[in-house]
């Protein structure tokens, strides 16, 4: 079963996809995103692969018959896209040359400007999830793209509010919270040329982090070929910070947030933005979204950004010593 399925509290669909519930565990011995896995080129930089269990896919079956005048269905329609970061099976983003890492950042441009020429999707995410602990299956380091036929809550929220905000007071939300933390300086983590990484003052994560580009872009591909190779740099940075905060291969969520597609034009108040969702709260205790945060969205943070904040700063001096 593949469909979406309406919400009326909240105004938001819901994929329903029954058929991932059979996706595999990988054997140890045998991986279909090695090279000579007969599943991929056998050689090959970065790669788009199409996820083999979508929730969403521009044939969707038929919903089933379960629709009423209250509870509305559709397809699923969309695309979901692997994208793979390396041949290597256990090499991650901060083992990768800068070089490597910004032909990835031109696949997901790539990616993004094809899923967008669909004008029945309208919103293009770009993410990655890390660790057996935010239930990945597949362990070879690799992120993945879904193009959905909707704007999914949280994105339409953030529209909403920066284009409330430019109303307002005639500038982008996202520019004026960089200026903000910029002037305040005791949550930025490091800046490259190009992008500045912090934990926002209202974080909901102890070490959730957000990338924002310095320049008012509106999407990845906006981005100049400059800019594209400070990105990558900027994200091996993050990871291998994270990386060394305990001294493991940390666990996050990754989520890349740019401009809605096929839709009004939000390039005046919509600015690129990289989210990260780490969900350890220290080395070894878990920060859990309990009855606060996923019964009514009221988020509970452990720990104090400030804090925090120099955590991060002093994992990021540990990464870049260790590349030196």
């Amino acid at each position: 079963m593949a469909e979406l399925r309406w919400h009326p509290f909240t105004k938001d669909w819901v994929m329903i996809a029954s058929h991932r519930q059979a996706r595999p565990q990988m054997p140890k011995n045998w991986c279909p995103f090695c090279p000579g896995s007969g599943k991929v080129p056998d050689d090959y930089d970065v790669y788009k692969y199409d996820n083999d269990f979508p929730a969403l896919c521009q044939n969707p079956p038929v919903p089933d018959d379960v629709a009423t005048d209250f509870f509305k269905t559709e397809g699923a329609y969309g695309k979901c896209e692997v994208i793979l970061y390396s041949p290597g099976h256990t090499t991650t983003l901060p083992e990768l040359t800068n070089e490597h890492v910004t032909k990835l950042v031109d696949l997901w441009c790539e990616r993004f400007t094809e899923l967008s020429k669909d004008e029945k999707i309208k919103y293009v995410f770009i993410f990655e999830n890390r660790g057996d602990v935010v239930g990945v299956t597949m362990p070879h380091p690799h992120g993945q793209i879904y193009g959905y036929p909707f704007v999914p809550k949280k994105i339409q929220l953030e529209v909403d509010s920066a284009k409330e905000h430019l109303t307002e007071k005639g500038e982008c939300i996202y520019c004026r919270m960089l200026k903000e933390e910029l002037s305040f300086k005791k949550r930025i983590i490091f800046q490259t040329e190009h992008f500045t990484v912090f934990l926002p003052f209202f974080t909901e994560y102890p070490y959730g982090v957000y990338i924002f580009s310095n320049r008012h872009v509106d999407d990845i591909t906006q981005l100049s070929a400059d800019e594209k190779k400070d990105l990558a740099v900027c994200l091996k940075q993050t990871v291998g910070m994270l990386d060394n905060l305990f001294g493991y291969r940390f666990p996050y969520m990754m989520c890349m947030h740019n401009a809605p597609v096929n839709g009004d034009d939000t390039s005046e108040y919509w600015h690129f933005h990289i989210e990260f969702f780490p969900p350890m709260r220290a080395a070894d205790k878990q920060k859990f979204n309990a009855s606060s945060e996923t019964g009514v969205w009221a988020h509970c943070n452990p720990t104090c950004p400030e804090d925090t904040s120099e955590e991060l700063r002093q994992a990021h001096k540990r990464y870049i010593d260790s590349t030196k």
